[in-house]
């Protein structure tokens, strides 16, 4: 099933997909233009921890001139970092390039400590597309992104919809693609992940907790193209979702939901 967590007349809902349209809560079955999207957290309890992965994919880490790294290359967001489908992200005025990352995003369901990797998907609730912005003026370096580039409000679009895991069977064989004013600039598959998703729950659980509603965002494939105000930016992932996000200038206003 895939469930979506929108705004309709003022009112924060739970929905979930009805024959390409909405069903909320209350019953009521509206288009998708009908609402505001949020981030698609619930029905999942909101994220203590967001996790994000660099260069974890070949041909992304070659694009950047760097080799594949030998183990995951890991950093943490801010909840304020997430907006929703068809929701808008600003470009800073003094940057020349601001670049698109379409990521599959793994949501955990229930608490995970010490997780083995051939049980790591029994700790999966979910999953949904990821827009992971990035600002390469204000990189230290690609093995350490800072929290100008990582952390920015409304920079990580998330949605549009949260996909049960169990209609995912193998979540390392879906293609990934993204578009720039309708044209494609974008192409990869989750099995060219140097990490895949047992090894990086495996690895991430043998020294911290993941709490279920986590986030682990994996990584983006090559294909990179810088991204100016007025573009349209389309991520998508084949059975997961098709998220929209319009980049804005940075004196313009920015719609924001918790």
């Amino acid at each position: 099933m895939k469930h979506a967590r929108v705004i309709h007349q003022g009112t924060v809902q739970w929905a979930v997909e009805h024959d390409g349209r909405l069903r909320l809560a209350n019953g009521l079955v509206v288009d998708e233009t009908d609402v505001s999207w949020l981030p698609p957290l619930a029905p999942m309890p909101r994220p203590r921890t967001i996790i994000a992965l660099g260069l974890n994919y070949a041909d992304h880490a070659k694009e950047l001139a760097f080799k594949a790294p030998d183990e995951p290359l890991i950093f943490t967001k801010t909840e304020t970092a997430l907006v929703g489908h068809r929701s808008t992200s600003r470009r800073p005025a003094d940057v020349t390039f601001m670049h698109y990352e379409c990521e599959l995003t793994v949501v955990i369901g229930r608490t995970a400590r010490r997780v083995r990797r051939d049980d790591a998907y029994d700790f999966v609730g979910g999953y949904t597309v990821a827009n992971d912005y990035a600002i390469r003026d204000y990189l230290e370096n690609y093995y350490r992104p800072n929290f100008r580039v990582k952390n920015r409000d409304g920079c990580t679009p998330l949605g549009p919809w949260l996909v049960d895991a169990a209609d995912i069977p193998d979540p390392m064989k879906l293609d990934l693609r993204t578009f720039v004013n309708g044209t494609q600039t974008q192409s990869g598959n989750t099995r060219d992940m140097v990490f895949d998703i047992p090894f990086l729950i495996e690895y991430l659980t043998a020294f911290m907790t993941l709490e279920p509603g986590d986030l682990i965002l994996t990584g983006t494939p090559e294909g990179l193209a810088d991204t100016r105000p007025g573009d349209e930016v389309v991520t998508e992932i084949d059975r997961v979702g098709r998220l929209v996000n319009t980049i804005v200038a940075d004196d313009e206003p920015v719609e924001s939901h918790a």
